[in-house]
């Protein structure tokens, strides 16, 4: 039997046998068998408020009866795309922002590089286009991400990728200080996950994203923290920087912001970044997406915000990552795992070099429960709707899955 006509992303082209699901409701998945899955990785990182939520499948329809769509280039806009920038920058770790939008986290990390490196040309200073990014890094697959991330076997086989990018040891100081001694004149921005993703889920050391902030201050360059995973409440806080106390220049979201419900994505533009790019007032900004501020897509991300706060999901994050590393220190301490690491609601499962995690997430999708497989970890990642109960049949089922 050939393959079918979907060429899956992140799979073997030549597979043909994948898991077709038909139905979401809450922290829960159905497959078209029927069997039921406890959704720990919230899809990929991102369905917050769970499936299957009427306020914001109510809000998509009603507005797509009224404007499905519609293009924000100049002289357009829609109200949903003002509300949502709104929303946004009210709860944003920074003074007086705007917000720039994309539909993915991919575009957002590109479009924040390139605003990194705009706002430096239009302050005098066009040679300061270096990006420095660190090892476990994820950062999107469009090719300024892609060069940026620190994970080479996403890079593998994509041929030359963008130049002026310094990737550096994960959680190195010393390494990133000595990139800041030798370039620091040309250094436009450090991009960072608060905490490190699809790289494994490491959150940063003691004192690293502070010595960032002061390093970027110091040689006058941007902090943009990539905050498509940990933004809208999975560490507890709205975003990366809130929870660490660290003031970012500009800030990359996706996911959270609509649980996925319809595609959206964006950044974050803070003060220093917005006087630089408003400074000329016949400047032109000649970046935008054919989606951007989608109206469909800004109904979604505003209903979902609205749910957040109304279910108090952003506190709710903080106990479930109580639960999920209580429940993977005690699998530690029974050595049936390595190491447990995370933060908020997002965690990860260690495990010795050269463990088949694949098999440990097919074993545990073999008892209903979705986890996913990194290369030395398994990662939970769960809807923020997720019950004390589900969330012990998870820790429950890995320990099942490793024995």
């Amino acid at each position: 039997m050939a393959p079918r006509s979907f060429l899956h992303p992140y799979a073997k082209p030549v597979k043909e046998d994948f898991i077709t699901v038909v139905r979401g409701e809450g922290s829960t998945i159905y497959d078209s068998s029927g069997k039921a899955y406890i959704d720990a990785m919230a899809s990929l990182w991102y369905c917050q408020v769970g499936h299957g939520r009427a306020e914001i499948i109510d809000a998509v329809t009603t507005q797509m009866r009224a404007l499905a769509t519609y293009n924000t280039f100049d002289p357009w806009t829609n109200e949903p795309a003002e509300q949502v920038a709104e929303a946004i920058a009210q709860r944003a770790p920074m003074e007086d922002p705007r917000v720039f939008l994309t539909s993915s986290g991919s575009e957002a990390v590109d479009s924040a590089i390139k605003l990194a490196r705009l706002a430096h040309h239009l302050g005098g200073r066009p040679e300061k286009e270096v990006i420095v990014s660190r090892e476990h890094g994820y950062h999107g697959v469009t090719y300024g991400g892609l060069s940026a991330q620190g994970i080479p076997a996403n890079q593998d086989g994509y041929g030359s990728l963008v130049p002026g990018v310094i990737n550096t040891p994960s959680q190195d100081l010393e390494a990133v200080a000595s990139v800041f001694a030798d370039h620091g004149s040309t250094i436009a921005a450090v991009i960072a996950e608060p905490v490190q993703g699809a790289g494994g889920v490491h959150p940063p050391a003691p004192g690293y994203l502070e010595e960032l902030r002061r390093l970027c201050d110091e040689h006058g360059a941007f902090l943009i923290f990539d905050d498509v995973i940990c933004g809208f409440g999975r560490l507890g806080s709205w975003f990366g920087g809130e929870h660490y106390g660290v003031r970012p220049d500009l800030i990359t979201f996706a996911k959270g912001v609509s649980s996925g419900y319809i595609p959206l994505g964006g950044v974050i533009v803070g003060p220093d970044v917005r006087a630089r790019l408003e400074s000329d007032p016949e400047y032109f900004l000649r970046h935008g997406h054919t989606y951007s501020g989608h109206p469909t897509a800004c109904a979604a991300a505003v209903a979902n915000i609205g749910v957040l706060e109304a279910d108090g999901l952003v506190e709710r994050a903080k106990q479930i990552g109580v639960l999920l590393g209580d429940g993977l220190r005690s699998l530690v301490a029974d050595g049936m795992i390595a190491e447990a690491r995370g933060e908020g609601a997002l965690w990860a499962a260690g495990f010795e070099p050269g463990t088949d995690t694949y098999a440990i997430r097919d074993a545990m999708l073999a008892q209903g429960v979705v986890a996913r497989p990194l290369t030395d970890a398994i990662a939970f990642c769960p809807p923020l709707v997720i019950t004390d109960e589900e969330v012990a049949r998870c820790v429950d089922s890995l320990a099942e899955a490793t024995k």
